[in-house]
């Protein structure tokens, strides 16, 4: 588990089955307090030096999934620039972020905006993912804004990023990623352009 993640975490050796049972567990006998002190608890996990530690505050997020509001985004952008690699960035972008930001159209824009916009490669990444789960509520004009002020990058994570988010978005709209690829024909990368073209 820790060559897989590059040596960046150490771990227990809890594997993923093992530790839901436990989180289901915990939930069920303490739904209340979690419900009330879920921030508290998360960081506590966050701080911990094994990745199962994260993980297990990731399936306790899920639980109050449905509960979070605007107020809590700062809160879930401090988990994604902490410890920050892809199997917690891309949860926290699609079940954190994500969820907030459906809520309010113009903190959507400003937010995702403002991520691209900034110096951290994991808040970047979120711009341009966190919709992941939007299907066909998708904002294509502010995903193919986000692309668009990413392209020339050679960082992998952000065009990885960019195919998957627009691989997701052509489930539900072909014809729009179709003509985006076309129109952006030449500037796009290529692992951007494989990942965009899986269901096409």
């Amino acid at each position: 588990m820790k060559a897989y993640m590059k040596g960046l975490f150490p771990f227990l050796g809890v594997k993923a089955p093992q530790r839901r049972e436990v989180s289901r567990m915990v939930w069920q006998d303490f739904k209340v307090e979690i419900i009330d002190n879920w921030k508290e608890i998360v960081w506590l996990l966050w701080e911990k030096e094994e990745r199962e530690f994260q993980h297990f505050a990731q399936d306790l997020i899920s639980k109050v999934e449905k509960k979070l509001n605007t107020e809590d985004l700062s809160f879930i952008e401090k988990l994604i620039t902490t410890k920050s690699w892809w199997d917690s960035v891309d949860f926290l972008a699609t079940h954190g972020v994500g969820t907030i930001l459906k809520q309010d159209t113009g903190l959507k824009i400003s937010t995702a905006r403002r991520y691209m916009g900034s110096d951290n490669l994991w808040l970047k990444r979120t711009a341009l993912i966190f919709q992941l789960m939007y299907k066909g509520q998708t904002d294509r004009e502010l995903l193919f804004e986000m692309i668009d002020r990413s392209l020339g990058t050679k960082e992998f994570f952000i065009n990885k990023a960019s195919g998957w988010a627009l691989r997701q978005l052509s489930k539900c709209d072909r014809e729009v990623v179709v003509t985006f690829l076309k129109r952006r024909e030449g500037q796009l990368s290529g692992l951007t352009i494989r990942e965009a073209s899986k269901y096409i």
